[in-house]
């Protein structure tokens, strides 16, 4: 059984940063892309960025880019995302997800399992 962990979410002034990282266990990790997305009370879940298996191709949202960089290290099976001059519209869960085809998608349908979310929440 796979299970994510999410942690680094909290509370944050505008323009501040944080550091979001999610470890799997129970997992051969190097054999999935890995995707961060989020969701805010009353919308639907949306992509935020993602990272082919071996890291060499990202993906990100138009409103997170160049503010938000994913990374991550197969030696600790974990996946990070740095999340730089946040704005109170990036408040949400923040959910890591692995996605079995490796082509880092957009689309949450194609990501196989999940973990329960992090909070972040920026006020303004």
């Amino acid at each position: 059984q796979v299970e994510l962990v999410e942690s680094g979410g909290g509370l944050v002034q505008a323009g501040g940063s944080l550091r979001l990282s999610c470890v799997a266990r129970g997992a051969t990790f190097i054999r999935y892309a890995m995707g961060w997305f989020r969701q805010a009370p009353g919308k639907e879940r949306e992509f935020v960025a993602s990272i082919e298996k071996n890291g060499d191709s990202t993906r990100y949202a138009d409103s997170v880019k160049d503010r938000f960089t994913i990374s991550r290290d197969n030696a600790k099976n974990t996946v990070l995302l740095q999340m730089n001059s946040l704005k109170p519209e990036d408040s949400a869960v923040y959910s890591c997800a692995g996605e079995f085809k490796g082509s880092g998608s957009r689309r949450p349908i194609d990501y196989a399992f999940w973990g329960q979310g992090t909070q972040v929440t920026v006020s303004s």
